[in-house]
This record gives structure tokens, sequence and C-alpha cells, in this order.
């Protein structure tokens, strides 16, 4: 890493120290273990660390909620699935500091015991006892702490649910601010297609295609990063977003490959190890697109990322991960996608810290039936609404988070 200046250099200590220790070490849920039984159902949840926690129960429909220390989500997708009374799992950020897992239940069930105790190994164990009520003590019990090491807030106290502020008689709901990148523009074009169209033509369109749908919804109000042939850093890209309040943010792209029969749509996370050796080497030639342009942000780079990616990002992956997962299920329905449609590789315009973030390679511009497909505006039509309807999706899942 190049030598910090003064001013940097206090800059970096002072954001240090004011970090919480959790941001530095923050836990993370790597197993879930459920033994059910007619009787008690135990359920054991592992972590690295050991984060504090609150445990109620909430009804209609029957739920066991577990409020923890904000951590990571290691956990296998097997997880969500639960198991005996347990009909499904979900698991995220509730709030800032806060993070959520929420037990369906297929009956009413009041919390007999919880209890953090340390693993031989290393990490700790939370294990929560079970049992089966009826419907009249579930309702007796919902939204009170049956055990907690983790303060209770006052919204928690006097309600289950999260306080709403009041509305405006007739007024809208805020809408959703969602990010949406055109790739390359200006005295950067980006890859040239078999027939001479440049890919900063081609992600312009689509950008302003999936900004028209999703506007029509009267949900989203969509950003874009450019709405005309204009160069653009990676960083400004990003600080447009954030300052924008977005978010999500949906960078695309149409690239070449040097195999003329390589196609597909593909989709990308953040990662600084790249989960194969096309994904680093695609990464490498899109964070090179500053240069383009003359500006070098190779060493201010190195030190963004360094801060933000290792101490402020671990969740803001997870999310991004998520929406990836609904994306690729939505594409599938809509096109021909690459193996492993979702890569991972570290691209600097997925590196925000705190707005979840993909990467979407539309298809291949070398290509000749990819580019057919791109340069069609019937094509164009589909594949956007299989991008708005995993955007739906992906807050469906955010409220149904907040609602627990």
């Amino acid at each position: 890493m190049p030598r910090l200046g003064p001013r940097l250099l206090i800059a970096v200590l002072a954001l240090l120290l004011s970090l919480p220790a959790a941001a530095v070490a923050r836990p993370a849920a790597t197993e879930v273990r459920i033994a059910p039984a007619e009787q008690v159902t135990e359920i054991a949840i592992a972590f690295t660390g050991a984060p504090r926690y609150r445990v109620f129960t909430l009804v209609a429909p029957d739920r066991v909620v577990v409020d923890l220390d904000e951590c990571d989500f290691r956990l296998a997708e097997s997880a969500r699935a639960g198991s005996g009374p347990v009909k499904a799992m979900r698991f995220g950020l509730f709030q800032p500091g806060t993070s959520r897992m929420v037990l369906d239940m297929a009956g009413p069930h009041a919390i007999q015991t919880a209890a953090l105790s340390a693993r031989p190994g290393g990490g700790s164990e939370l294990v929560l006892r079970l049992a089966p009520v009826t419907a009249g003590e579930a309702a007796g019990r919902s939204g009170q702490i049956a055990a907690a090491t983790l303060v209770q807030t006052a919204s928690l106290v006097s309600t289950p649910l999260p306080a709403v502020k009041p509305k405006t008689p007739g007024a809208p709901p805020p809408r959703i601010v969602v990010a949406v990148d055109a790739g390359h523009g200006g005295v950067d074009p980006g890859a040239l297609g078999v027939s001479g169209i440049h890919e900063k033509l081609v992600t312009l369109a689509y950008a302003r295609e999936i900004k028209a749908q999703l506007e029509r919804s009267g949900r989203f109000k969509v950003v874009l990063t450019r709405d005309r042939d204009q160069f653009l850093r990676l960083r400004d890209r990003i600080d447009l977003a954030r300052r924008a309040g977005a978010q999500l943010f949906i960078s695309l792209h149409a690239d070449s490959h040097p195999d003329s029969s390589f196609r597909g749509a593909s989709v990308y996370t953040l990662s600084e190890e790249a989960s194969d050796s096309e994904a680093a080497a695609l990464a490498t030639k899109e964070n090179k697109a500053d240069l383009i342009a003359g500006i070098d942000l190779s060493k201010e780079n190195e030190v963004v990322t360094s801060i933000l990616i290792d101490l402020a990002q671990r969740e803001t992956k997870n999310l991004s991960a998520q929406f990836a997962a609904m994306l690729v299920k939505e594409l599938s329905r809509q096109t021909k996608l690459i193996r492993n449609t979702h890569r991972f590789a570290g691209f600097a315009v997925l590196k925000s810290p705190d707005v979840a973030s993909v990467l979407v390679e539309l298809g291949y511009l070398s290509n000749r039936a990819d580019e057919k497909q791109l340069l069609s505006a019937s094509y164009r039509t589909k594949l956007s609404q299989a991008v708005v309807k995993a955007v739906h999706e992906y807050f469906d899942w955010q409220e149904s988070l907040k609602r627990s």
C-alpha cells in the first residue's frame, strides 16, 4: 500500500477509532441445527464470536424472532428450508447494528429456555428450546421478551412491530431509490460488437428501459448514473448512487470475449478473490476504465478498499448476493445464461460500502447471436422485465424482514 500523507493518515485513524469494536471483528452465524421432537424442539445456532441476543415470539402468523448484534450470515442455503415445526427460516440485517433471524413456525410455540454458551473449538452457540402451546397462550406471550442480553429498545417494549411515522392523509408512501448504471460512456466506448456497435450505447438503452419499467410501477425512483454519452469515473458512479440514497445499484455491461462462440448473461457480485480466471480478467479490464480519461485512481483505490471493504461492507455483500440469486432466477426464465451464472470478482464499481450492488453482463457483443438479441427492442423489453421482477422480489423480501 502506498505511504499515506499526514492528512489522510489522521482521517484514517479517526475513522478506525470511531468504529465500534463489532465493526472490526463482527461475529458470523455459521450453522443451524434443528432437533425436532414432539414435546420440545431444540434449535442451536453456532457463531464465530459471542453476539448479544434478544428472543421473543409473535403470532398471526406464528414466529420465533432472534435479534442479534449485527453479524454476518454464512449459513447454508438449505437452512432457509427449516425442519420439523420450523417451516422456514429468514435472516438478514434488520436495522443498523441489529441482525434478525425469523423462524416461521407450523404452530404456536413458547420459548422455554434460551442460552449462549462457549463451543469447545471456539466461538459460541445459542440454544433455544421451544415447546408447543395453545393459540391463547401464544397470543398472551406475543411480543414479550423471553430472554435477552441485547438491550431492549423502546419500540419493542411497547409493541412487537417497528414504529411507523404517521402519514399525511392521501400522501403516497416514499419511493424506493434504485440506481441503474449504464457501463462505459464518452471516451470509454467499451466493447465493440461484431456489427460495429459500441457497448456504451447498448448499456444506455437497457438502463433507460429498466428505469421506465421500474418507475411505471410507482414504487421506485430510478437514478441513472448517466443518461447520455458521457464519461464517468467508476468512483463517481458509486458516489452518485449513494448521494441519491439508493438502496440498490445495478451496473449494466455487454462485454466481448476472445471466443466468439461464448455467449449468455451472467451476474457478478463483489469479492476480492475472483470465482475464476475469466471473472478476474474481466474485472481487471473494467477497472481500467478510469485510466482511459487519464485519471489514475489506483493509489486511492487501495486505501479506500482497505478501509471500506474490510470494515464496512460485510452485510452489503450478503444483501448483494441475495439480490443476485433472485436476478439469476428471473434471467434464467428469459434468456441463455453462462455456466456458473453468479460469479465473483473485484469490480471497482461494486465497492460501495453501504449499497447492495451487482454487475449484470447482459450478453456478449462478440457473439453474433447475442448481439442480434441485445439490439432487438422486443428482447430489450423482455430482459428488462426480468430485472424489474427481481428488484420487486428483493424489496418484498426486505420488507418481510422488517415486518417480522
